[in-house]
């Protein structure tokens, strides 16, 4: 999948891929921020819970982002196939000004939402101007390749990774969450290895990656987005390597950005205000 194009006289919203337990009460500058973003008292905000299994996901997000400023937010109950058909929730999402994909599983998401209306129409309304925010798994889907699964540590190895198809919003980088706290630069290593057309982005816990229509992301949190650049690599050992092998990849470029960082993704700059 890829994002759809916007139309005339339409800029693109924001795309938020957040590391997961952003803070919600203490100083959730994330969050009010993507509030404001969808604008403040103005904000139609939608919550897509379906990677949570926990019954009161939507619930809790429908109230701190009210409590954040928000005008309006409804979470929608999609939990099996059929109901990204329903028409009554797509109308929510053509009337939204920001949708926010909560954590959960990965695997829930793609296999519910993957190819239905709704995965449609999200990526419609993102070209259109909706502002697209995901913490955790839903960050993770946010991108064309989505990780799964896979190994930690540093190394990155032949199995070291597993894939599976996103929601499509952007198709140059590939993400994962929890970054530093669960010890995944293997994994990430290893799905960078595989393409080196692809950005790695490894986004630590309360920590996002705002990133706006002119393909530029500022970091926003309490931790750091670790930047792979595989754009000069020279080579890179995936195709030859045994399974559970140690895979080489010479000349990659690592950034590590903290609050008020930048990173220009067309261009492959990162810079500092």
């Amino acid at each position: 999948m890829c994002p759809s194009p916007s139309p005339q006289g339409h800029d693109r919203g924001y795309i938020i891929p957040i590391g997961g337990a952003e803070e919600k009460v203490n100083n959730p500058d994330i969050l009010k921020r993507f509030v404001g973003l969808c604008g403040d008292r103005e904000a139609n905000i939608v919550i897509i819970p379906t990677a949570s299994q926990l019954d009161d996901t939507g619930e809790r997000y429908e109230k701190l982002f009210r409590e954040l400023g928000a005008g309006y937010t409804y979470s929608l109950p999609i939990e099996k196939r059929i109901d990204a058909k329903n028409e009554d929730l797509l109308q929510h999402l053509e009337d939204a000004t920001g949708v926010f994909i909560t954590g959960g599983n990965q695997l829930r998401l793609s296999t519910i939402l993957g190819g239905t209306a709704v995965a449609q129409a999200i990526r419609r309304q993102n070209a259109k101007g909706t502002h697209v925010a995901g913490t955790s798994a839903g960050a993770a889907i946010i991108s064309q390749h989505m990780i799964t699964g896979g190994t930690t540590g540093i190394v990155p190895t032949e199995d070291g990774v597993n894939l599976a198809p996103g929601l499509g919003l952007h198709n140059t980088l590939v993400i994962d969450q929890h970054f530093n706290q669960r010890n995944r630069m293997a994994r990430l290593l290893s799905a960078v290895s595989y393409n080196p057309f692809l950005i790695g982005l490894g986004l630590d816990e309360d920590t996002a990656a705002f990133i706006n229509n002119n393909n530029v992301f500022e970091v926003v949190g309490s931790g750091a987005v670790t930047v792979i650049d595989p754009s000069d690599c020279d080579h890179t050992s995936m195709a030859e390597a045994r399974t559970g092998e140690a895979v080489t990849i010479i000349n990659l470029k690592l950034h590590i950005l903290s609050a008020g960082s930048h990173f220009d993704i067309g261009n492959k700059v990162a810079h500092i205000d």
